[in-house]
């Protein structure tokens, strides 16, 4: 059997006993945006509601670089936090190390494998133990647009990326940023793996997940590249190094007409105080309508000492799969709750698309985990994407040939 820590000896501790006993969670996370930092503060209201102590641990950077570094860190020195803002294949890397506390008892009280859709309670466990608790489900593939910016470029919201090209010349003649981008390795992959699901969902699975040389060294590879090259011209000058929620915020005050960007963005139009359908329209990232490249948030569970601070954890986890900070929570985070048949009335229109789009990917296969998200690839994998892809992008030398071989070449090494 795989290594995996139990924390504490008794299992069957009741929930009941384990709500009894207040004690402290420390939580490590990169929610730091106003939308991100609105929805977490729900979930330590929650906690602080159940008698508990919140300690918050906050890592600024969008992609959790930073987060993971400071992570690992303190793991091992000995000194993990309660939980940790970990996701996808990284779960189980930190579960092959013994570092994850087993929640099947606050799961089965839950009953969490009825309410969770299989993929996500599959992302959940590790060797078949609920080690993480998952928070929301974000669709990836999603283009933010700015309707006041293209009716003064007189262009019209493109569908596929022969379109984009065309009507970003239109806008970038009007005066505007056409694609508002943060040079960050996480971004570039974000745009890039938008560009790759246009090809279809078995060739992105074919390319991220089973990481077929063939498909890696293709045309259709190729032709990604070239115009995931061609999105340059239509950045504007400042865009290295900027974070995504400022690149977002570019769209809002008109600056720019489109963004590329997970539905976390939406919750920095909400924090603005803008509206879906009037300010800011949302529509699925050119030539993927009917695709859903899901990223899920969970908090994976450290094994700590003490008894007060394992029931304080159990409590977390219970409270994260709630109907009411399910709720809440994705109200300001932009996401939509992982909890299966939650009440949509007070979310909006983006909201609604992305729930109808994730039920209807699930059953056509067109349902695909975000490689720049960490949910389809390990880490390392993963950095040797990023490095092809990002240095590929700031080059303006290197050509789409180049780029693939250098990518075919990175992942085999990575493996």
């Amino acid at each position: 059997m795989k290594k995996i820590a139990f924390g504490l000896t008794t299992v069957a501790l009741s929930l009941a006993a384990a709500t009894a006993q207040a004690g402290e969670v420390e939580v490590l996370h990169w929610w730091t945006s106003g939308g991100e930092a609105a929805a977490i503060n729900v979930l330590k209201e929650e906690m602080v509601g159940a008698g508990h102590t919140w300690k918050d641990f906050a890592v600024a950077g969008g992609g959790g670089e930073s987060a993971m570094t400071v992570l690992k860190s303190r793991a091992i020195s000995g000194n993990p936090p309660s939980a940790a803002q970990i996701k996808g294949p990284t779960i189980q890397e930190w579960g092959d190390l013994g570092f994850l506390t087993n929640l099947d008892d606050v799961a089965k009280a839950g009953e969490w494998d009825v309410i969770l859709p299989q993929v996500v309670s599959n992302t959940m466990k590790y060797d078949g133990h609920y080690v993480a608790a998952p928070v929301n489900v974000h669709r990836v593939n999603w283009m933010w647009a700015n309707p006041e910016v293209f009716r003064k470029s007189g262009a019209s919201i493109p569908t596929t990326w022969e379109q984009f090209i065309v009507e970003a010349k239109k806008i970038k003649a009007a005066g505007f940023t056409p694609l508002a981008h943060g040079g960050q390795n996480w971004q570039d992959a974000t745009l890039f793996e938008a560009i790759a699901l246009s090809k279809g969902a078995r060739f992105y699975n074919s390319a991220f997940i089973g990481l077929s040389d063939t498909t890696l060294r293709s045309q259709d590879m190729i032709d990604v590249f070239d115009t995931f090259k061609q999105m340059r011209e239509f950045v504007d000058p400042g865009f290295s190094g900027r974070d995504w929620n400022v690149a977002t915020s570019m769209v809002i005050n008109g600056e720019a007409a489109m963004q590329i960007m997970g539905d976390w963005a939406k919750g920095e139009f909400t924090a603005a105080g803008k509206k879906a359908g009037i300010d800011y329209v949302c529509y699925p990232a050119p030539g993927t309508s009917g695709a859903f490249t899901f990223n899920i948030d969970s908090l994976a569970m450290f094994t700590v000492d003490g008894k007060d601070k394992q029931a304080a954890q159990k409590d977390l986890a219970r409270l994260i799969l709630e109907p009411k900070f399910q709720e809440t929570f994705n109200l300001n985070k932009g996401s939509i709750p992982v909890r299966l048949n939650m009440p949509r009335e007070k979310f909006d229109t983006c909201a609604h698309a992305s729930m109808d789009a994730f039920l209807a990917s699930s059953t056509t296969g067109n349902l695909v985990p975000s490689m720049a998200h960490g949910m389809a690839v390990n880490s390392m994998v993963q950095g040797a994407i990023f490095d092809v892809v990002t240095n590929f992008f700031n080059d303006e030398a290197m050509t789409s040939k180049e780029a693939v071989d250098k990518l075919a070449r990175a992942v085999k090494a990575s493996m």
